[in-house]
């Protein structure tokens, strides 16, 4: 319920924005009286009006919060020759990773500054390309993107999704390979879905939710999700239910169908919990039911590939860092298993089977070691990479003899490279002309010790030659969460950053997926508070070994690591110059009343539920424990069609921040339109973004944007 309607807001831009040494002056976010009693507690939410992004109110202030803005970032000098410089080291042509399927190959392209990247395909790679798909076409601005694509077995067709502003809302079409045109077909209100193709290529299995109510396409719930079968040239109408849990509303299932096309794969999710079920369906036999192999949800669960009834399963039961067993379908019990690859001191990641060969994708304190197998699991020579850095690809069928992969590092673009499997050799196919000499950068890695004793890495880039002296305009960047692993990669921006004269950080905190499930437990529910104290502790060793300063160090994250940002702006805010927290989870007492955020309390916990978790919550809740203090210069960041992280999230937290925040350091919210929660966006708004963070701390941490 909202008790003061934003009929008081000012909209004019105020006349002083941000002076020396008084408070600057914000648009009037006129707090409500909202208190919500939770397990007994009475928690105020003054500003839950913000989460009604269809009102007339909420529109003025994102209209007035972006005026004010773009007032202050657009008089920062230096802001075209940053953005000559950035549009020039990402105009570089570069390649995806190619697969082979129905006779073709297909990749994607990127001619350097196309917003969005170019579907191709040929019938050889010695030959000329031809464009398939380009997403360019699709709208004026860039803002439809490519979601996903997949091939029909024969070559015939492609099932592609897209993706309007960057919601998370896709829509499938079907296209014909040798004509490039569009079939009639058209199947709406699909979300993290892929396309299934059946082995006769008439059609595909996918996953969709119910229709949402008029207006509440960004907000609502996203439950029941079924999957279909589409039947390639009639109406979504006529599509086939082939599975659902009803009593089970919450439980995602994404399905695929294994390579001889005899099983329909069911992945069984609940929330963002590690631990799944995995169910099949013999698509042999006619109204076969589904089996449920792996429904205790005691570990996770990853289909690698079939050799006939025999499954080869990734798995992490009684193994925190993954191992590979191969399950019997005609005697499913754990006691039969085969274990084929045994858990070892490194994070297993993926494992692919190609050439007869399981290719196994470790990772060794976040760096990236391939390693392979016989099909028995008998260990064969690795990989040899061309660095240190992040490999990804391997993929194909267990018949062919070469695959693809691409390899990158912060300072090597990524290069694509042909893989003979039974030579295990490795040549270039494709390699970005850098517009940069990677020779002037260094990466390094380092260790910090956080709160407990815990040995966390960072990986640390900048220009050769800096000094060590407390000066130096340094980035740190962290996530921390939901198993997913930091690895080093290449970016335009950490680039243009190092060129700025600033040191570039990425930290691999627990709450990852780095070291295993351990790890990963190490920071989730009632341990979260062990990743901001990871960040934390990454960041006084920075400033103990002089790489930086308080008033030179920021601190940027999003999603889950606008979450960490938030956070630890909260609990040390003296410790930071400048703060970049995106899309983040910001009201950790509401986060699952929205969208798929419901997912989430199995990293998070059960507010409503759960009085422990709702206290612990409480605790480190970004928007519930600003007090009024100096906080360092902060711009929160979110976009207005973000479907994942809600932008009410952001808007709460900047009006708390503004109203809370008693230095002369600006409190911004930079509110992107026609974009989502980061994927699709297009290259011209990467680029425009990238300019505003750089600008803004260029202001904040006290450097002149200078560019030779």
């Amino acid at each position: 319920m909202r008790f003061a309607p934003l009929l008081f807001l000012s909209m004019a831009l105020p006349s002083h924005l941000f002076g020396d040494d008084k408070k600057p002056t914000y648009p009037d976010s006129k707090p409500g009286d909202t208190i919500e009693k939770i397990h007994g507690i009475s928690v105020p939410d003054p500003y839950r009006w913000l989460e009604d992004l269809n009102s007339k109110e909420t529109a003025a202030w994102v209209k007035a919060q972006n005026d004010l803005t773009r007032s202050h970032l657009d008089q920062i000098p230096g802001r075209d020759s940053l953005n000559k410089h950035l549009t020039k080291l990402w105009n570089v042509e570069r390649y995806g990773v190619p697969f082979v399927e129905g006779g073709q190959y297909f990749f994607t392209k990127n001619d350097g500054l196309q917003n969005q990247s170019v579907l191709y395909t040929t019938r050889s790679l010695d030959k000329e390309a031809r464009v398939l798909l380009d997403p360019n076409n699709l709208s004026e601005d860039g803002t439809v993107s490519l979601n996903g694509y997949e091939i029909s077995p024969n070559g015939k067709f492609i099932a592609y999704s897209t993706s309007a502003s960057g919601s998370d809302w896709i829509e499938w079409r079907v296209r014909e390979i040798e004509t490039g045109r569009d079939l009639a077909d058209h199947l709406k209100w699909s979300k993290f879905s892929s396309a299934a193709w059946s082995k006769d290529s008439k059609g595909f299995y996918y996953g969709r939710f119910p229709t949402p109510k008029e207006g509440e396409e960004m907000m609502a719930a996203n439950v029941h999700k079924k999957i279909y079968y589409h039947t390639v040239g009639t109406s979504q109408d006529e599509d086939s239910l082939v599975y659902e849990r009803p009593t089970k509303p919450k439980q995602g299932l994404y399905s695929w169908v294994s390579e001889d096309g005899r099983y329909l794969l069911i992945h069984v999710s609940q929330g963002t919990d590690t631990k799944n079920g995995l169910f099949y369906k013999d698509l042999t036999t006619q109204k076969s039911p589904v089996v449920e192999l792996l429904s205790s949800f005691d570990a996770s669960y990853d289909f690698i590939g079939n050799i006939g009834p025999k499954f080869l399963i990734r798995t992490d039961l009684n193994a925190p860092k993954q191992r590979v067993v191969a399950i019997d379908l005609a005697k499913p019990e754990t006691s039969n298993w085969k274990e084929l690859i045994s858990e070892t001191a490194e994070t297993l990641k993926s494992v692919s089977h190609v050439g007869h060969v399981l290719i196994a994708n470790y990772l060794k304190d976040a760096r990236t070691e391939i390693r392979r197998f016989e099909i028995n699991g008998k260990p064969l020579p690795g990989v040899e990479l061309p660095g240190l850095g992040t490999a990804s690809g391997f993929g194909g069928k267990s018949g062919h003899k070469t695959t693809f992969y691409s390899f990158t590092s912060f300072t090597s673009p990524g290069a694509v490279y042909r893989y003979d499997v039974a030579k295990n050799e490795s040549t270039l196919f494709k390699a970005p002309k850098t517009a940069f000499d990677p020779k002037q950068y260094v990466s390094t890695q380092i260790f910090a010790n956080s709160k407990d004793g815990t040995r966390v890495p960072m990986f640390v880039v900048h220009k050769r030659g800096i000094n060590l002296d407390g000066s130096n305009p340094t980035l740190l960047y962290g996530y921390g969460g939901f198993n997913i692993s930091l690895r080093p990669a290449y970016s335009p921006v950490t680039v243009a950053w190092m060129d700025l004269g600033g040191i570039y950080v990425m930290a691999n905190l627990r709450g990852g997926g780095e070291y295993g499930e351990d790890w990963h437990e190490a920071g989730m529910k009632l341990k979260k508070q062990n990743v901001f104290d990871d960040f934390i502790s990454c960041a006084e060793h920075l400033i103990a070994k002089k790489y930086t300063s308080p008033q030179k160090l920021a601190i940027s994250g999003g999603s889950n690591g606008g979450l960490l940002v938030g956070a630890c702006m909260v609990q040390r805010p003296k410790l930071f110059g400048a703060c970049l927290p995106a899309v983040g989870v910001m009201d950790m007492l509401r986060f699952q009343k929205f969208t798929i955020g419901w997912a989430w309390q199995a990293e998070y916990g059960h507010p409503d539920e759960n009085k422990a978790d709702f206290e612990n919550l409480l605790r480190y809740s970004p928007y519930h424990n600003l007090k009024p203090t100096d906080y360092p210069a902060t711009m929160v960041i979110t976009s207005d069609h973000d479907d994942r992280v809600v932008p009410s999230h952001s808007f709460k937290f900047a009006a708390a921040l503004q109203a809370a925040d008693t230095s002369a350091s600006p409190s911004l919210i930079r509110i992107e339109s026609k974009a989502g929660h980061g994927a699709g966006t297009p290259t011209s708004k990467r680029i425009e973004g990238a300019v505003d963070k750089f600008s803004f701390l260029s202001k904040a941490l006290g450097f002149e944007i200078q560019l030779k």
